[in-house]
């Protein structure tokens, strides 16, 4: 009777079925690991992480971390990782910016400029993204001229198909005082436009943050590096041959598939933005013409900050789309984490376990990280009812 009251109580039959699945997935990951450690010793590969410690030997063609081929494999491995964070970084800015322009274009009511944002919106919707890696390759990159017939850009830029050689300074160092100075002056901005909604809290009269943002977010910065840039002694590339020698080159590799993650991914953008911004009541929009907006300050202080909150979700997710496919730069040989670890250090080591655990914990921490700033970015901006 008793064991028949118990079978009968839910919270007692959830609490079974739940540990019933815990340790069946117990068991599988027990199964699996001692299944894989056993193939492992009979293949005579050892288990472990010491291969982390043994010399690369592996050359890497776009470098940002000071890399050589003399250097450990586990220096290899944050090349990758610094290589996957700089395209997606950029892309998901670039990404975002051009989105937002094709989101509003397609909802303009000039109708040549809504169709032709509306036809480039539905055919990278409907197209694979391998495809855009592709062209922007094979069809873009490889199509530009021999490095003797190289496209000058002001005389110290050279851009041909084998990627773009630009100035390298010789010492950064005023480029870190240049870059200290911008962040002071965007702090300061922001400091200043608290204090201003305090203000106009608490006397209702707005401040000169138009002339204020002008001046610490356009000519302080642009002063600052001006600055460095003067003072700086700079590596400027010379043709030497057939191929131009110093400066910094960027690989045709990084520069296909960032068009091809900006390209992609503005067109899902972009369609967020306007399903965001036809979420916003068009009475609203009415009640600022009534009051004299045009139609610029509407967008930007009526629509655009109530949209964002509906369109700060799918667009976490698609930032996370931009981070994963990254890795379709294994394509073309762009050197990122999966290139070079999944590819060039797993066939020299054997190591697949291990290897495979680790970049997936470097797609899976940012990923993370990523979704926790969107998620505190959508907190702050929701709506607060009481």
């Amino acid at each position: 009777m008793n064991v028949l009251s118990l079978l009968n109580d839910k919270r007692v039959r959830d609490w079974f079925y739940q540990i019933a699945l815990i340790l069946l997935l117990v068991g599988l990951t027990v199964f699996f690991v001692r299944n894989a450690s056993e193939n492992m010793v009979k293949a005579g590969i050892a288990s472990g992480f010491d291969f982390l410690w043994r010399t690369s030997g592996i050359e890497v063609p776009f470098v940002l971390t000071g890399y050589t081929q003399s250097d450990d494999i586990f220096a290899l491995f944050w090349v990758g990782v610094a290589n996957t964070m700089l395209v997606t970084v950029i892309a998901i800015a670039l990404a975002t910016v051009l989105g937002f322009a094709l989101g509003i274009a397609r909802l303009s009511s000039h109708w040549l400029l809504s169709t032709i944002a509306g036809a480039y919106i539905e055919f990278v919707r409907n197209i694979p993204l391998l495809f855009f890696v592709l062209f922007w390759y094979f069809g873009v990159i490889a199509a530009l001229p021999q490095p003797r017939q190289s496209i000058g850009l002001f005389g110290v830029a050279f851009l041909n198909n084998r990627g773009l050689t630009i100035p390298l300074p010789d010492a950064p160092g005023n480029f870190r005082w240049a870059a200290l100075a911008v962040l002071v002056s965007w702090l300061c901005y922001w400091l200043a436009s608290a204090w201003a909604r305090r203000r106009k809290d608490r006397t209702g009269q707005d401040a000169p943050l138009l002339a204020i943002g002008i001046g610490l977010i356009v000519v302080v910065p642009a002063l600052a590096i001006a600055w460095a840039s003067l003072a700086t002694r700079w590596d400027i590339p010379v043709l030497r041959g057939f191929n131009y020698r110093g400066g910094f080159v960027v690989i045709p590799e990084f520069v296909a598939l960032l068009a091809a993650l900006v390209t992609y991914t503005a067109g899902f953008i972009a369609e967020i933005v306007r399903g965001g911004i036809q979420s916003v009541p068009h009475g609203q929009i009415e009640a600022s013409a009534a009051l004299g907006l045009w139609p610029g300050p509407t967008l930007r202080l009526v629509t655009i900050p109530q949209a964002l909150r509906v369109m700060t979700p799918p667009m976490t997710n698609q930032y996370l789309n931009v981070l994963k496919n990254s890795s379709f730069g294994a394509a073309i040989a762009y050197p990122d984490v999966v290139s070079l670890f999944m590819g060039s250090a797993l066939n020299n080591t054997g190591q697949a376990i291990e290897i495979i655990a680790m970049t997936l914990a470097v797609y899976l921490v940012i990923g993370l990280a990523v979704s926790a700033f969107m998620n505190w970015y959508n907190a702050r901006i929701a709506l607060v009812t009481r």
